[in-house]
């Protein structure tokens, strides 16, 4: 009996590892760059904020436009970052704008348990922008075969739960550093976290395949 494999939710050749942490580095770099190259510069920490998240907007805004698809996953970045910029004109507060990644991530962490519920397991939407192929193959896996399902599922929450966690840790390290170093231990956080969620999805697809062969 063939198997369809359970493709995995980042790219497994170093290629295409490669390629995934140019994109994480540049999700990262931009808005951490922007802010302290304006931060260098005199501009107050508001400012410089309120500069990085547009630029981190931007991003999410070109990579949609350069793939030709706004997958369910972008739109809700696009989401999360339109928050931000909203929160951004509402308060003066450095520490509380900082905060606003916490709230993003909860909102992204809450959107993958929701899916669970709604039976469309956001880690397939996400998958969309990195591997198409890989998004198409996986979601026939999903509906065909219960291995692959459960995998899937297990994934989904794996990031949903992680993401939470995540924002949770954010809100008491934020308020007590300075908006300086606060700025570089929040995206260090976030890269930590989405790094160790791929590996460890990564492990868990590669168990199921091989469970399955």
């Amino acid at each position: 009996m063939t198997t369809t494999e359970i493709p995995a939710p980042a790219p497994a050749s170093s290629t295409g590892m490669r390629s995934s942490l140019r994109g994480l580095l540049a999700d990262v770099g931009l808005p951490m760059g922007t802010y302290y190259g304006l931060h260098l510069l005199g501009v107050g920490d508001s400012t410089a904020l309120l500069a990085a998240t547009v630029a981190a907007g931007v991003r999410v805004g070109v990579v949609a436009l350069r793939t030709r698809r706004l997958s369910a996953f972008a739109a809700l970045m696009l989401g999360v970052y339109a928050i931000g910029l909203a929160a951004s004109f509402v308060t003066g507060d450095p520490h509380l704008m900082l905060l606003k990644d916490s709230v993003g991530t909860a909102v992204v962490g809450i959107g993958f348990l929701v899916s669970l519920a709604l039976d469309r397991p956001l880690l397939l939407a996400a998958m969309e922008g990195m591997n198409p192929a890989k998004a198409v193959e996986a979601r026939r896996a999903y509906e065909d075969m219960p291995g692959a399902r459960r995998t899937i599922r297990g994934v989904t929450a794996l990031w949903g739960v992680g993401l939470l966690a995540e924002a949770i840790l954010r809100i008491p390290v934020v308020l007590a550093l300075p908006i300086s170093v606060g700025v570089a231990v929040s995206q260090l956080m976030t890269v930590v976290v989405i790094v160790g969620l791929v590996v460890v999805g990564g492990i868990w697809v590669r168990t199921a395949r091989r469970r399955a062969h």
